[in-house]
C-alpha cells in the first residue's frame, strides 16, 4: 500500500509541473529516511521518560520498507509515466455510479443494523 501512495502522490505532483528523475526519489528517499528515524528516536526518548516501551527495531524495519517503496514507487512512474491514475475521483464514480452515495450510505446503515456499536 505504501508504493500506492507514493505513487498517487507522484502523479499529484507531477500534473502541478513536478518534474521527477531518479535522483529525485533518491532524495525523497534520503530526506524520508533520516526524518523518519529522527522522530523514532523522539518517541522513543519519550515513551522511556513515560515509563513506555517501544521496539525501535520494528519501526526501524517499518522505516525501511517505506524508503525502498520510495523508490520503488519512483522507478514505476519513471518507467510508466502516462499510466491512468489507479484511483478515480468522486467525480468520475459518480457519472458512471450515479446512485453510489445512496448506495454506501445503505451499506453503512445495513452495518450498523447489523453489527451495531462496536
Amino acid at each position: 500500500m505504501s508504493t500506492d501512495i507514493c505513487k498517487a502522490i507522484f502523479r499529484k505532483l507531477a500534473t502541478q509541473g513536478e518534474v521527477f528523475t531518479t535522483e529525485t526519489f533518491r532524495t525523497i528517499k534520503a530526506t524520508y529516511f533520516r526524518v523518519a528515524l529522527d522522530f523514532i528516536e523522539t518517541y522513543h526518548n519519550d515513551a522511556r521518560m513515560n515509563g513506555l516501551e517501544l521496539d525501535r527495531h520494528s519501526e526501524e524495519k517499518a522505516v525501511e520498507l517505506f524508503a525502498e517503496n520510495i523508490m520503488n514507487a519512483g522507478e514505476h512512474f519513471l518507467a510508466n509515466p502516462m499510466e491512468t491514475p489507479f484511483i478515480p475521483s468522486w467525480n468520475r464514480v459518480i457519472s458512471a455510479v450515479p446512485d453510489i452515495l445512496d448506495r454506501l450510505y445503505e451499506a453503512v446503515e445495513a452495518d450498523n443494523s447489523e453489527f451495531g456499536d462496536i
